[in-house]
């Protein structure tokens, strides 16, 4: 990585010449993320780890395709200015995009709603309203359709991930397959394809850290594409700070999340239907999908950690993760009430 490539390669593309100064960004827990100054802009830079945990993940290329098409829709997003093929310029692929001042919420809400736990719902309705607004995406219309396969959607994401999870060459996950073989005899119908995010959640978007709460911008669309927008919900579902969430966010440190003024499950999952007029029925098979998809996920970081291909901390705590969320994904299924 060379400041000087990057300056010569931002001089040739947008004119001038203006001294650049990058610095690495904590978090990034799949693609690198760098502050970028240059003159009077400030941007971040988002670009693919030296070694990815599969052939089509961490693809930033591919990341900034999908928010260039929709940057002009009614999307919160951080928008994308520009992107990079050639790996000689920063050690590998990568994409500008603006600098959002806000705090994702991850341990902690920012410490300016501490003194107002009345408005703290507001967080987590406005994080339903984005989710909205990107499956109301005209995706077709925004150049996206080559992205949507042809043929039923959610058996081919059970194949898939399956193979995901082979391909790692990691531990055996005796769970991971019985959920994917029940996954696969429960299939419900296909929902209407939309725009997904793949990965929407409290701390992949930025809040304003003043009051009162507001959703700036979704964040890491690594795992974006066209399908079925329910796994888009159940995903999100699984972080709510409540005693419903698997993995609560915005519960660890003070101030947290003042749970008495936070709408429930069934409350976010309501709004999300009047919001959409789409029918979510029972989404105890997304619940069981999402957990089951988002621990394979994790698991391909972990066993980066494993290999010696990561330096990342958290990547050794993704093999805990992926462990919480199959046992999750597995008590859902024995409940009974499923379809």
């Amino acid at each position: 990585m060379t400041e000087k490539a990057l300056r010569s390669f931002l001089d040739e593309t947008l004119g001038g010449s203006e001294e650049v100064t990058v610095t690495p960004m904590a978090g990034g827990g799949s693609c690198d993320v760098f502050t970028v100054d240059r003159g009077r802009a400030h941007w971040v830079l988002r670009r693919a780890p030296s070694h990815a945990t599969s052939a089509t993940a961490h693809n930033v290329l591919r990341e900034y395709r999908i928010l260039d098409a929709i940057k002009d829709q009614s999307v919160p997003i951080a928008r994308p200015v520009l992107s990079c093929a050639d790996v000689e310029v920063f050690d590998g692929p990568f994409y500008l995009m603006d600098r959002i001042e806000g705090t994702p919420i991850r341990t902690s809400v920012p410490p300016a709603w501490a003194s107002h736990p009345d408005q703290h719902g507001r967080a987590l309705e406005e994080l339903i309203d984005a989710l909205v607004a990107i499956h109301a995406v005209d995706w077709a219309a925004c150049g996206l359709g080559d992205m949507a396969h042809e043929g039923p959607y959610l058996p081919r994401q059970v194949t898939r991930w399956l193979g995901q999870l082979d391909s790692y060459g990691g531990r055996d996950l005796p769970a991971a397959q019985h959920v994917a073989a029940w996954l696969a005899a429960h299939l419900p119908a296909d929902q209407a394809r939309t725009l997904y995010h793949g990965d929407y959640k409290l701390d992949n978007v930025m809040y304003a850290p003043d009051l009162p709460p507001r959703l700036l911008a979704v964040v890491d669309w690594e795992m974006a594409g066209i399908g079925d927008p329910l796994v888009d919900l159940a995903w999100a579902l699984i972080f709510h700070p409540g005693p419903e969430g698997t993995m609560p966010l915005g519960m660890g440190r003070s101030p947290t999340f003042a749970l008495e003024w936070v709408p429930d499950r069934q409350a976010l999952i309501n709004r999300y239907a009047q919001r959409s007029g789409r029918e979510v029925g029972d989404l105890s098979w997304y619940d069981v999908f999402a957990r089951w998809k988002l621990a394979i996920a994790l698991e391909g970081g972990y066993v980066k950690f494993l290999h010696g291909l990561s330096d990342k901390p958290i990547h050794e705590f993704f093999g805990r993760q992926a462990e919480l969320l199959l046992g999750s994904a597995t008590i859902i299924i024995e409940r009974g009430d499923t379809p």
